[in-house]
C-alpha cells in the first residue's frame, strides 16, 4: 500500500484498506498485519489506522478477535449497491420504491388483522402534513408509516430491505417537499389503508401506483424540460 496524503487521513486509510480487502490481498479468514504494521505501510498514526479498521468492522469486511488480532470477515463490499443506488436517478429510485412499496401493500392486505389497520392510522395520523418548517421530522414521520405498511406484509426480507434503503426512501420522501414534485396528502396516504384493510391485494396494488403516478409524471415532466 502506498503512503497517504495528509488530508482526511482516516477516510483515505479506510478507501485503502478497503481497497486492499475488495482485491483480495487478504483471503477472508486471514490475519490483517497489526496496527503498528499497517501504520507504517500507510504512513499514518496508529489510532489513524484504528479508526479505520473500526469503520470497515462496522460495514462488514473485517472482524477483530480480542487478544488475536483483525481478520478479513468478506471480500464484498455490502455497501455497493446502497451507494450505487443513491447515484441513481430520482425517478429510478421513485419506480424501486413504488415496486417495495405495492408488493408490501399486497400482502398487507392479505395478512391484516384489526391491530395492524389500527396501528396504520395511528402513525397517519401522528405524520400529519407537511406545512413548513423543520423537514426532519416530518421525513421521519413520514418514513416510519411507510415502513410500517412494509412490516404489515410480514416479509422478513423485505422489511430488511427497506431498512437497507431507507437513507434513499428518506431522500425521496424529501423531494417531495420541494414544489415541483408533488406531496401526496394525506388523502392519498389514507386510500393505502382503506385498500389494505379491505384484504383485497389488487385495491390495495392500485392504491399504491395511484399514490405514486403523479410523482412520476412530474419527474417525466421535467426531464423533457
Amino acid at each position: 500500500m502506498r503512503p497517504l496524503n495528509k488530508t482526511n487521513l482516516a477516510e483515505t486509510a479506510i478507501e485503502a484498506i478497503r481497497s486492499e480487502i475488495l482485491a483480495k490481498r487478504w483471503a477472508v479468514g486471514e490475519k490483517l498485519p497489526n496496527e503498528a504494521s499497517l501504520s507504517a505501510m500507510l504512513s499514518v498514526s496508529r489510532g489513524t489506522v484504528r479508526e479505520a479498521v473500526r469503520v470497515l468492522v462496522s460495514q462488514g469486511l473485517l472482524e477483530t478477535r480480542q487478544g488475536s488480532g483483525t481478520y478479513v470477515l468478506s471480500t464484498t463490499d455490502s455497501s455497493r449497491p446502497l451507494t450505487m443506488a443513491r447515484r441513481a436517478s430520482l425517478r429510478d429510485q421513485f419506480e424501486a420504491r413504488c415496486a417495495l412499496d405495492v408488493e408490501g401493500a399486497r400482502l398487507a392486505a392479505l395478512r391484516k388483522t384489526p391491530g395492524i389497520i389500527a396501528g396504520l392510522r395511528a402513525l397517519l395520523s401522528e405524520r400529519g402534513n407537511y406545512e413548513g418548517g423543520d423537514p426532519t421530522s416530518f421525513i421521519e414521520r413520514d418514513l416510519a408509516f411507510h415502513r410500517a405498511v412494509i412490516a404489515a406484509s410480514g416479509n422478513r426480507a423485505m422489511i430488511e430491505i427497506y431498512d437497507f434503503f431507507s437513507n434513499s426512501i428518506a431522500e425521496t420522501i424529501a423531494s417531495t417537499l420541494d414544489k415541483a414534485i408533488p406531496e401526496p396528502d394525506m388523502q392519498a396516504h389514507e386510500a393505502i389503508v382503506d385498500a389494505i384493510e379491505t384484504g383485497d391485494p389488487d385495491r390495495a396494488d392500485a392504491a399504491v401506483r395511484r399514490f405514486m403516478a403523479p410523482i412520476l409524471s412530474a419527474l417525466d415532466r421535467m426531464l423533457l424540460s
